[in-house]
Formats: structure tokens, sequence, C-alpha cells
């Protein structure tokens, strides 16, 4: 026998609605429940329908069932409003919710056992979160245990916890916080535009308006990071506050003192609660720069590569560079060497360009500058890279138009100097520098007094003798080009005066070059910067069109796995000559 199978999506509104009518009209109501002398005609069929509690309630072995006409079921544990709010979602599968009736209507479904209701309640959390709710609904979901709605009010008030300190902000509703969400917010990795004294200072309120015992109140405080606090801050508030003082406290902030003192070592001493907040790969940081060639400007910017945004960070460099190099240690930049440019003459058409061996040190957590020991030598169009904590500054030149440099040297953060490193086999500057498995490679760029770029690829294994060795030659030659190390491969990109786009990968253990997809158009004095997911980036840079060089404003993605170019963005200007950095930095708002 066959048969068809016909679903009516009305015939439950249907029947819901007829309920409704029947208890508009106080007609077969078989049941009165009643909360603080308020009463509320129903049926007990549709309630034992909707509620656990009321299906264990009106079993037929009970003795409520068993009455035809029973008297008041009494609630006394609910409000009117929520028990009204409650039966009218029972009849209607509508629930009305506000802030001022939240926690009446939850408390209701979660007595009644009413689970739909109850996670309408934490969804209606979840799409509401603002500034002035945030904080009561991270304590209603905290009281109710709305698991998904408490993580997200949660994670709304560490993102926006900038705003909630603010003069507008609800100040008074974060010093209201339950433990749990403060925790949180102390704990959160991504707490943008806050500083560090601000939430120990919030975390010092709190506990002022909420008396905790020591373990908790040391549980608290140990979230908050005490090296981010500055050290004449960090002693002000150890002094005043009795919260900061007990024994294990009392020893996290006497090493953040200790800390500030350190100087030159604080890249090597980075912990838990010396390290920035940020989430994912930090910032890409473009290190000077300018919107035409030998014109390089002071600023640096910052690039978020998941919002894809730009902003000019308010500290600057200490000098105009251009052909110098950057790393980061421990979340500390490192500026090196360089043209130094300084413009004379009223029109400053005329630009002095002398060569450094200066070092600069940047600190992103309290955004100052200073000078670290210099180079042994002045260098400029030379390569470095970071192998093991120690910076290795290789070749380059001193000046224009005098021989290149056969030397090499490195920076450990330590010993405090720089000492010579292994000499090159010949002079090079202009060439290019990657790090892979305890190896340093340079390639390419002009050797001593050639005139004509290079295709050599020079290899420096620090594990089995420190001696520079060849290695395959790339396909073309390259000046002023970039490496930049994916996975187990190293890619060449572009270069500096050759006509070309092409790029090319190298396979150490093939060692073996391969040309890879070109880019349309080529491209010279450009920043790189590589993601963690293993896409490349290319940022601003120059070109040759029509026989003049033209300062690029968009920043072009490489895709290894695809072999795919394409345009990301667009950046805020023309940029060319910038050096780039993974950084994370403290996204504060410029002073």
């Amino acid at each position: 026998m066959s048969y068809f199978l016909v679903l009516s999506k009305s015939h439950g509104d249907s029947v819901l609605s007829q309920y409704q009518r029947l208890r508009d009209d106080h007609r077969m109501c078989d049941i009165v429940l009643e909360t603080r002398g308020v009463q509320f005609p129903a049926h007990r069929s549709l309630l034992a329908c909707a509620s656990d509690y009321f299906w264990a309630l009106l079993k037929e072995h009970t003795r409520e069932s068993q009455q035809t006409l029973p008297g008041p079921l009494r609630l006394p544990a609910l409000t009117p409003t929520g028990l009204e709010r409650l039966l009218d979602f029972i009849y209607s599968s509508w629930l009305r919710l506000s802030p001022a009736t939240l926690e009446e209507t939850l408390a209701a479904a979660r007595y009644l056992q009413v689970t739909s209701a109850v996670e309408l309640c934490g969804r209606y959390i979840s799409d509401n979160l603002a500034l002035e709710s945030c904080c009561f609904f991270a304590n209603v979901a905290s009281r109710y245990g709305l698991s998904g709605a408490l993580e997200a009010a949660n994670a709304y008030i560490a993102r926006h916890m900038r705003e909630l300190l603010g003069s507008g902000g609800d100040r008074a509703g974060l010093t209201e916080l339950n433990l749990g969400s403060l925790q949180e917010a102390l704990g959160a990795e991504d707490v943008p535009g806050v500083r560090e004294s601000d939430l120990l200072r919030l975390a010092l309120d709190w506990l002022d308006r909420n008396e905790l015992p020591p373990l908790h109140s040391n549980l608290l405080l140990s979230r908050v990071r005490f090296g981010l606090v500055g050290l004449q801050e960090l002693g002000q508030l150890t002094a005043g506050r009795p919260a900061l003082r007990t024994p294990f406290i009392r020893s996290l902030v006497d090493k953040a003192l200790r800390y500030h003192t350190q100087g030159p070592l604080q890249p090597l001493l980075q912990s838990a609660h010396t390290r920035i907040r940020a989430s994912g790969d930090g910032h890409v940081l473009l290190v000077g720069g300018g919107p035409e060639a030998d014109r390089p400007q002071r600023l640096v910017q910052s690039f978020d590569p998941e919002s894809r945004t730009f902003r000019t960070l308010a500290t600057q460099l200490p000098g105009r560079l251009q052909h110098h190099c950057v790393c980061a240690i421990g979340g500390f930049l490192f500026v090196l060497g360089g043209e130094e440019v300084e413009a004379v003459g009223e029109s400053e058409k005329t630009a002095v360009m002398t060569v450094s061996e200066r070092v600069w040190r940047y600190d992103p957590r309290f955004q100052c500058w200073a000078e670290a020991e210099p180079m042994i030598q002045r260098r400029a169009q030379f390569a470095c890279c970071v192998l093991d904590g120690v910076i290795y500054a290789i070749g380059g030149r001193v000046e224009s138009g005098e021989p290149a440099l056969t030397t090499a040297e490195r920076y450990n953060l330590r010993a405090g100097c720089w000492r010579k490193s292994v000499t090159l086999p010949h002079a090079v500057h202009g060439h290019a520098c990657a790090v892979l498995d305890k190896s340093i490679y340079i390639s390419g760029g002009i050797h001593g007094e050639a005139i004509e770029s290079s295709r050599d690829v020079l290899h420096l294994d620090m594990l089995q003798g420190h001696v520079w060795a060849k290695r395959a030659a790339m396909s073309i030659a390259r000046f002023g080009h970039q490496m930049a190390t994916v996975g187990e491969r190293i890619y060449s990109f572009l270069g500096m005066y050759e006509q070309f786009c092409d790029i090319e990968r190298y396979d150490p253990e093939l060692d073996q070059w391969t040309r890879l997809r070109p880019l349309l158009n080529d491209r010279f004095c450009y920043g790189l910067s590589v993601t963690s997911d293993g896409r490349v980036l290319l940022f601003g840079g120059r070109k040759w069109h029509d026989g003049q060089e033209v300062v690029m404003s968009n920043v072009m993605e490489y895709d290894t796995e695809s072999d795919a170019w394409r345009e990301l963005c667009r950046m805020p200007g023309p940029l060319c000559g910038t050096q780039c950095v993974h950084l994370a930095i403290l996204d504060t708002p410029a002073t």
C-alpha cells in the first residue's frame, strides 16, 4: 500500500492560537498558577508539554493530577511579571524580553525548566550586547549558567574595555561585574586601546567594593601583567594598595620592578607578565620609507592583516633612514644602520646622506626608543636576520662608489656587544637574506667592484662549521630583492633595475630553484612580510612606467599554496623604501 506524507506548517500555530483564545476567555482552564497574590488560569496539558517541571508535577500518579478542580498551584519563587512572560511564550512561542524583565523571565524559565525559553534568553543576551548593558548581561548569564551568552559577554567586555573605562563608559558596571567575568577580561589576549595600568586600577577598585579572601584576590591580580605597568606608577600603587602587598603578589611586583631595571636584556626576559596583549600574529610594522625616492620620512605605520587597515603610530623613527634593516626579538623592534638622510637648503631639494652604524631599539610596551650598542661598521644596503636570539648584520656598503664589505657581525643581547662573525668569501651589497633550519642564506647582490648583479647563493650552517658555502644559483641575477622563508622553502622576490617580475622557490633538500608565477608588473624598494598561514605581502614599492619610476600605493598578496597573486588592499598613500617586521603593539590612541 502506498501513501503520501504531507506537512502542514500552520497546524502547530493554529493549535497554540486556539489554546490562547481559551486562556483569554478562561474556558477549559483546569489549573490555576499563583505567585505573590496574582493568579493565572492555564491548561495543564499544555503546561506539561512545554515544561519539564509541570510534566513531572502533573504525571498520573501525583496528587495534583488526580484533582479535577485543584486549588491554586503556588509558585512563590517567581514574580508575576516573569510568570506572565513565560506563560505568554508557552501559549504563543513569542518571548517578550527587555533588560528590565530579562532576569525575572529567565528565573521563571529556569525554575519551570522551559528549555527553549532559556535558550532564547541566552540568544537575546548575545545579540544585544552594548556598552550600557554588557556588564549587566554578563552577571545575568553567570548567575543562570548561560555559558554561550557569558562567553559572548566576556569577549565583548574585553574588546570594548577602552570605551567602558572612558568617560562615557560603564565603569560602575565594571566594578559590579562578577568575579569570573572580571578574571576573563583581565586574562584576555586582546584588550585594544587599554594600558595595563588602567586594568590594574580597575582590579584594585573592584577589590575595594568586593571583599575577597587573599587567595581569591591573588588569583584575580595575577591576571594583571605587571611588567607592562610603568616603573614609577607600579611603585606608587604598591605603596598605597594593601592588595598588592600580599607575599604572592609582592613577588610578582618585585619581578616586574627588576625587569624594568634590566634595560638591554629586556628582550630576553619576556614572560606572561611582560608580553603585550595581542591576538593572532600581531601587526605588520612598516618602518620608514616615503612617497618618493631618496626622501624617506620618519613615520612608522602598522597594518592589521585581519581587518586590512593601516594606522600611523604616534612614535616616529629617530632619523630619516633608507637602505636600513629591521628585525624583532622578544617583542622589541630593532632598526639597524642605513643611510641617514638630511635635507638641506630652504627648498630642501638637496639631501645629505650619511651611512650609519647606529642601532635603535623600540619598546612598544611604553612607546619609547633607546639607542642600543652600535654596529662595528657603518652599513647600508646590507642584510640582517635573527637566529637563536642573535642579530646578524651581513655585507653592505659604507659609501656610494666605495667597495662593498666582506664583513659580517653579530649582536648577542646577553653579552651586550657586537662581535665579528664569519667573513664572506667576497664583498657584496644589495643582497637578500633568509633563515631556515639553523642556517643563514644570502643571495644575489653586486659583488665587489662588479657592475652586474649576481645569481649566487651562499649558505652558513651554524651547526656544522662556520663557513660560507655555495648553493645552487638562482635562475635570475638579482639586486635589491628580498627573500622570505615559508615552511621548509625559501622564496626570492623581484629585484631592482632588472626589468623582470619573476619569483622562484628554493628547496634546500634538493638544492634546487623552481620558477613560479610572476607578478604582472616589476617592482622594487617594496616592503615584504609573511603571515602565519604562508601568505607573502608586498607593500608599496616602485616600478617603471613609460621610462619613469612610479611609487605604488597598494598591497599585493602572494599565496604560496596556490602560486597566485592578487591585490589585497590599498595603502593610505604611495610608499617606497619601507622595511617590514611582525610585532605586537599596544593599540592605544595617539597622544
